[in-house]
């Protein structure tokens, strides 16, 4: 039923609304990547989320799914009133971000920015669609009503959802828990006794800090915990530490001064779809706990840009990359300018030069490493001398940081 006021528009005009809508479901990439980069730029958009792969990437999904879900009721019901966007997965989302410190002004902000982003995408589209100035006229009014009251509407339900879950997070354990390690990773003022007795964890001991993680939509959550209940099984010794940041994110802090079995790890995360490891090193007492933990995200966001392929990375794996890659155009030219042609060759021949160097440019050890005869080695170092600007021997310690940074720019294989 349409509200009071709220008159349908001409038949012509539904029928351009209808195929607008249609041209919205297959926007270019790059019209996306508009709307999400705005987004995420927005001031009040706190740097938790924005710098967090996995809330990013909720963000994006939101953005997508009210865009979808708008444009999906005007190509069945074109220039009619659109439902409010509250449905589960919406709110899914809204209950990740509340954890992670989005408030109403993120909200507000985040809701403004897509608005204005969306509606010059889709005067675009209307101008390409019809020359008529009175057809445009009448679209782009019709267009403006529904888009300005579907976004209210959504902002409203949402809004609502962000009180009940701080209301219910506010009053949880998991919420306690979550607070007082976001003062220890903050450097508060909290006394050590203080927090350990709110944990449960003794925070004088070694520990590994571990971000788990599912870097898909349909990701099996209660993997997650099966992920983190196989990371701390790995090690004998106390209990470990598992806090709730968000419903597809785990922290996790494992006693011990030798870390996780890393071999374990690897099998355990074979069998769980979608679900993604990064470990800091190991460090001791509350300084070790916050920089094992910062060092784990780190790897989770070189993982999340670099390493599409590599579904557990610790910090020791990443700590190269992370340096050189933290400015991408400058880290391309270096690769670029070190490597020549060896940049485009074959990554088998890559990591042997790779191993070569590790082996500290010993062919019998590097050949051992990687299972081949010492002869088959040095053709193919005789072929990468070949491809590089500078000789092996004269640039071995750049060759190996710029094959480092293009090895996770290529999955992290």
């Amino acid at each position: 039923m349409e509200p009071p006021g709220w008159e349908p528009p001409s038949p012509r005009v539904c029928e351009l609304m209808r195929l607008a809508a249609e041209k919205v479901i297959n926007v270019p990439q790059d019209w996306l990547d508009e709307l999400h980069a705005a987004t995420l730029a927005s001031d009040y958009m706190p740097p938790a989320i924005v710098n967090d792969p996995v809330l990013a990437g909720e963000v994006r999904r939101s953005n997508r799914a009210n865009q979808l879900h708008w444009a999906a009721a005007n190509i069945g019901h074109p220039g009619e009133p659109v439902a409010a966007n509250v449905g589960a997965d919406s709110l899914a989302i809204a209950r990740d971000l509340i954890r992670r410190g989005l408030d109403e002004s993120a909200l507000l902000d985040a809701y403004r920015i897509g608005h204005n982003m969306v509606w010059l995408q889709w005067m675009r589209i209307v101008f390409d669609l019809t020359s008529d100035s009175a057809e445009q006229r009448e679209l782009l009014e019709v267009s403006a009503r529904s888009i300005t009251a579907f976004i209210d509407a959504t902002i409203a339900g949402i809004h609502r959802q962000l009180r009940i879950e701080r209301d219910a997070l506010t009053r949880g354990t998991d919420a306690e828990r979550r607070e007082v390690v976001t003062l220890i990773l903050h450097g508060a003022a909290i006394t050590e006794r203080h927090a350990e007795n709110k944990l449960g964890y003794h925070l004088g001991q070694s520990h590994t800090a571990a971000v788990i993680w599912g870097d898909e939509s349909d990701t099996d959550l209660a993997d997650l915990d099966r992920a983190a209940e196989a990371l701390t099984h790995t090690v004998d010794g106390p209990r470990p530490l598992s806090v709730l940041a968000d419903a597809a994110t785990r922290w996790v802090w494992v006693p011990g001064e030798t870390g996780p079995d890393l071999d374990r790890v690897y099998a355990a995360v074979d069998q769980l779809p979608g679900v993604r490891i990064a470990l800091g090193p190991t460090a001791a007492g509350i300084d070790g706990f916050r920089r094992s933990h910062l060092d784990a995200v780190t790897t989770e966001r070189i993982m999340a840009r670099l390493g599409a392929g590599r579904r557990v990375a610790s910090f020791a794996d990443v700590e190269l990359a992370a340096l050189v890659t933290a400015d991408p155009e400058p880290a391309q030219r270096f690769i670029k300018h070190t490597l020549g042609d060896l940049a485009m060759a074959d990554p088998e021949l890559q990591r042997t030069v790779l191993t070569f160097i590790h082996a500290q440019c010993n062919a019998s050890r590097a050949a051992a490493r990687l299972f081949t005869h010492r002869n088959t080695l040095l053709n193919r170092l005789t072929r990468a001398n070949e491809l590089l600007p500078q000789p092996l021997e004269h640039s071995s310690v750049k060759v190996a940081v710029a094959l480092e940074a293009l090895r996770w720019a290529n999955g992290g294989r």
